[in-house]
């Protein structure tokens, strides 16, 4: 099955560190040019609007669920060892991904990684077949930096289409069904890993974090004060800061 277009974004540097970033459900790549900035050309870096985001087409069903097309998306556009960053669900398709080709990575970086299955799975029932405003409000109330009400009319909208990707991607990130934590797939991972949590982040997100750390052979883990679950966009400084330590790991 040939793979769904997707906007892709590019923020050019040093053509010998070629990266990809991994946006967040709910928002798009626009937000890495951010992290960028920061980052003052140290790599070359690409992100693409995830389907159903920013720019790109609208998610078509009917296919391989939505975190393995966005996993196949992406690793379709790794040709060489490169330095991948991901933040929230773009994080676990990142981990997916060095998992099933450690070859691949050059350095992982990885912002609030949301692998429940890894701390015992996520309570919160997100069900938008019983409403989408209410299961949005739920979701943006935990991993959002606006709430449902706070939006504007149009980004309401978006979002009561983007709830039904959140349920779509339960079984993989509550129940595992990609086996990204099967025995010695994240030992096989030899590129430095760098974890950055939220110090104000759910529980659950400091759990997964220390989980995959016990793990991973080259691991940092690193808390960033006052920041949530949206640190990429309110903390570009401290988040890129801690990707550019990553990096000179690689």
């Amino acid at each position: 099955m040939s793979l769904p277009d997707v906007h892709w974004r590019h923020w050019p540097g040093n053509t010998d560190r070629p990266a990809l970033a991994l946006h967040c459900m709910m928002a798009s790549a626009s937000y890495w040019g951010a992290i960028a900035a920061r980052l003052e050309g140290g790599v070359d870096l690409r992100a693409f609007d995830m389907p159903g985001h920013g720019r790109s087409a609208d998610w078509r069903p009917g296919g391989p669920d939505f975190h393995t097309t966005v996993t196949r998306i992406a690793a379709a556009a790794i040709d060489r060892p490169l330095d991948l960053i991901g933040h929230s669900i773009g994080a676990t398709v990142a981990l997916r991904i060095a998992v099933a080709a450690p070859e691949a990575v050059r350095s992982l970086t990885l912002i609030e990684p949301v692998l429940f299955a890894a701390a015992g799975g996520w309570a919160r029932d997100i069900n938008p077949a019983q409403g989408e405003a209410a299961a949005a409000r739920i979701f943006l109330g935990e991993w959002g930096a606006q709430s449902y009400d706070d939006l504007p009319v149009a980004a309401q909208a978006a979002v009561r289409r983007q709830i039904w990707l959140v349920a779509d991607t339960a079984p993989v990130l509550n129940d595992d069904t990609a086996h990204i934590l099967r025995p010695g797939g994240l030992e096989a991972i030899d590129a430095p890993v760098m974890l950055i949590s939220g110090q104000d982040s759910p529980p659950i997100i400091h759990d997964i974090a220390q989980n995959l750390a016990a793990r991973l052979p080259d691991v940092g883990v690193a808390t960033v004060p006052g920041a949530g679950h949206m640190g990429p966009i309110t903390h570009p400084d401290q988040v890129a800061g801690l990707i550019a330590v990553n990096l000179g790991r690689g």
